[in-house]
C-alpha cells in the first residue's frame, strides 16, 4: 500500500496517477472526499483527514509501505510556521506508529539552514522531525522554485503592463515544474532503493532569473517588449495582503525573497543529470502560462 498525502496538489495528484496506473494499491488523503472523487474513479482508496489530526493520519498510513509526505500551503493562516510544524509532528507519528519503511518528503532548497528563510524554516523542521523515526528509509526532494509561482504574473501583467515581484532582476535561480517533481517522487516509490536519510536537490532545466522569465513571458504573449519591475518589500507585502494571504505569511514571504537575493537559501549541489529535471521554462509558458493570460485576457 502507498499511501500519498496532498493528493488533490499538483505533487501529490500526479504521483497518485502514475502509481496507480502501474496497478499498484494507492490510498489518497485529502481534507474533502470531493477532491479525492477523480482519484477514486481511477481505483485509489480515499481517505478523509484533516493534515494536524494524529490519529485520522494513524488510520490513514495504516498498511502502507511507502509514502509521500508533504506540508500542504495555506497562504492564510496567522501563524503559518505553528500550523507547518503541528502537521509535521502529525504526520511523523503516524508514519513511526505504522512503521512504514520508505518515505519521500517534499522539501525545498534552503531547508538545510535553521533561520532567516521564511516558510522554508517549517522543512527544515520537517526534516530534522523525520530523521529521528527509527528504521525509516528517507529520500527528502530539496526542490527548486516552482514555475507555478510565475502564474500570478498573467494578473500582474494585465494590470501593471509589466511583470513584478521582490527577487532581484539578475539573480538567477533554479526553477522547477511541479509536473517533474511529481514524477521523480513515483519513480522513487515505484524503485524505493533509497537506504538511510538521503537528500536530493531537484533543480529544474536550468537557473533563471526574472529579466529572463519576463523576456520569455513577453515572447509568449505577444509583448517582446515586456519589463521586470523589481518592487520594494513594502509593495510585495501589501500586494500579498489584497489577494487575501494573512500579513503572518506575506511576513515570511519577505524573508525568503530577502533570503534568495542574499544566497542565503541557495542550492548546495553543484548541477548534474541527476538533479536536472526535462520541463524548460518555456515549455510551461506555453502549456500552462498563456493559456492562463488569454482565458483571462478574454474574461476581462
Amino acid at each position: 500500500m502507498y499511501v500519498i498525502t496532498g493528493a488533490s496538489g499538483h505533487t501529490g495528484n500526479l504521483i497518485a496517477k502514475r502509481l496507480l496506473s502501474e496497478g499498484k494499491r494507492v490510498r489518497v488523503v485529502a481534507r474533502s472526499a470531493e477532491r479525492l472523487a477523480s482519484l477514486v474513479s481511477l481505483g485509489a482508496e480515499a481517505s478523509i483527514a484533516d493534515v494536524m489530526d494524529k490519529q485520522a493520519l494513524i488510520n490513514a498510513f495504516s498498511g502502507a509501505q511507502a509514502a509521500y509526505v508533504m506540508i500542504p500551503p495555506d497562504v492564510t493562516n496567522k501563524d503559518l510556521r505553528t500550523f507547518q510544524d503541528q502537521v509535521t509532528d502529525a504526520l511523523a507519528t503516524a508514519v513511526e506508529k505504522n512503521r512504514v519503511a520508505h518515505v519521500v518528503a517534499l522539501s525545498s532548497i534552503g531547508a538545510d539552514k535553521a533561520d532567516k528563510t521564511g516558510p522554508i524554516l517549517g522543512l527544515h523542521y520537517l526534516e530534522e522531525r523525520f530523521k529521528n523515526i527509527p528504521g525509516l528509509n528517507l529520500l527528502f526532494l530539496r526542490a527548486g522554485y516552482f514555475m507555478e509561482n510565475t502564474l500570478a504574473q498573467s494578473a500582474i501583467v494585465q494590470q501593471m503592463g509589466a511583470t513584478a515581484g521582490p527577487l532581484l532582476p539578475e539573480l538567477a535561480i533554479p526553477i522547477i515544474a511541479t509536473r517533474d517533481i511529481g514524477n521523480f517522487v513515483a519513480d522513487a516509490l515505484l524503485r524505493p532503493d533509497f537506504k538511510g536519510h538521503q537528500t536530493r536537490e531537484l533543480l529544474g532545466r536550468r537557473d533563471i532569473n526574472m529579466r529572463e522569465v519576463t523576456a520569455i513571458i513577453g515572447k509568449a504573449i505577444g509583448k517582446p517588449d515586456l519589463v521586470y519591475r523589481q518592487i520594494t518589500e513594502e509593495q510585495f507585502g501589501g500586494a500579498l495582503t489584497q489577494m487575501g494571504v494573512s500579513e503572518n505569511v506575506a511576513g515570511l514571504f519577505i524573508e525568503m525573497s530577502q533570503s534568495l537575493n542574499s544566497g542565503h537559501v541557495r542550492a548546495l549541489e553543484s548541477r548534474s543529470e541527476q538533479n536536472t529535471t526535462p520541463t524548460s521554462y518555456e515549455e510551461f509558458v506555453q502549456q500552462e502560462f498563456l493559456p492562463m493570460y488569454r482565458s483571462s485576457s478574454t474574461a476581462a
